[in-house]
Formats: C-alpha cells, structure tokens, sequence
C-alpha cells in the first residue's frame, strides 16, 4: 500500500518546455475573447429586431389599408342600398298616380263618400309614410323645372308667367320629382303698360297765356275800330 506523500499537490498539466508562468497569458486571452462572441451576438439580435419591427410595420399598414377600403366598401353598399329603394319606391308610386288623380276628380265633384272615401283616405295616409308629396297651387309663378305648361294665355291682371289652373298636381319624393304639376299659364298682355296722365306743364301754362294774350287782343280790336 502506497503511502500519499504529505503536502503534495496537484499542478495543472504543462507543455513540455513550458513554465507555468506561460499558461497565465493562455487563460487571459480566452477569457477576453469571450466579451468579443457576445457583442456579435447582440449584434445579431438586434438585426432580427429590426426585421421583426419592419415587418410588423408593413403588416400594420396592410391592415390599416384594408379597413380604410372595407370602410369604404360598406358606405358604397350602403348608398347604393338606398337608391335602390328609392328608384324602387319611386316606380311603385309612379304607378299609382293615376289611383290619385281619379281620387282628386271624385273628391272635387263630391263623389268621394262612403268605403270609397276610406279606402282613397288610407291609400293617402301610406303613400304619404312613404314620402310621396304632392305640389303645385294656383297663382303661383311658373317654374319649368317643375311645371309642365299645358295651355297657355294672356291675362291683364299678371306680372308675370304663373299659373292660373291646376290640371294635374305634381309629386315629388324628397327632392326628386316623380311628375311636374301640369298647369296652364297666363302671361302679362304684350305691351301692356300702365300710362299715366300728363301732367301740366309749361307748356300748358303759355296756352293758356297765349289765350288770354288772344282773348285779350281781341276784346281790343272793338275799342281800336
């Protein structure tokens, strides 16, 4: 049995050659080449960093881009959704006019009674939920844009073209006009103007003169004879 020899320690291992003072520098260069591998390192992360923050900026950008044009999408569809349903209100009411115009004739010759008379009051009361409006009154000036002249005269006691009978009254949806008020319209008298009186003037006053001069000369001619 072998016997540990007291205070005997163990070295590292050594190059033949060497001294152990030549494997300090050794361990010093590995240990500063380490901070080196780290700087690279985060070097390389913070690459992928920018990558990361690009691209999620270009994917926000999409996403803003596609609800800017879903947006966009929806008050397209939205507006043409109600002009839909006004072109189709409108053609509706458009054919229900003659139904009016034959209720407009029976009330003005008082035929409008009994069940007839609550029918045509119901028909008015939804066409009129519906936005239907009726327009054009007598004496009102004549609008082309929503008149339509059916006959036409001259009249003494008008400024102006305006209309003097309701034919047929007008409708309109809001500010579209399903048929213009077919009138018939009067105009002012061609070259009818108002004269007014002369009033005396100088020249009134020499006549006058000049016949009393005349008058005067001829009570004198008597006393000259």
């Amino acid at each position: 049995m072998t016997e540990e020899t007291p205070g005997f320690e163990e070295k590292p291992d050594v190059p033949s050659g060497a001294t152990p003072d030549d494997a300090e520098p050794q361990a010093a260069s590995e240990e500063g080449a380490a901070p080196a591998g780290d700087a690279s390192e985060n070097a390389g992360l913070v690459a992928q960093l920018d990558q990361v923050r690009t691209a999620l900026n270009e994917r926000t950008a999409d996403l803003q881009r596609l609800q800017a044009e879903y947006q966009n999408y929806r008050r397209r569809v939205e507006r043409d959704r109600v002009a839909v349903k006004e072109v189709a209100v409108a053609n509706l009411l458009s054919e229900l006019l003659p139904v009016l115009d034959d209720i407009g004739r029976a009330r003005e010759h008082g035929e409008l009674v009994g069940g007839f008379k609550s029918v045509a009051d119901s028909l008015e009361t939804v066409i009129a939920k519906m936005g239907l409006q009726q327009f054009g009154k007598e004496g009102e000036p004549f609008d082309p844009t929503i008149h339509e002249a059916l006959m036409h005269s001259y009249a003494p006691d008008v400024t102006e073209t305006t209309c003097v009978a309701i034919l047929q009254p007008g409708y309109r949806i809001g500010e579209r006009t399903i048929r213009p008020a077919r009138v018939a319209v009067a105009e002012p008298q061609p070259g009818a103007q108002t004269v007014k009186p002369a009033e005396a003037g100088p020249e009134g006053q020499d006549g006058s003169d000049a016949d009393d001069g005349a008058g005067t000369k001829e009570s004198g001619g008597p006393d000259e004879g």
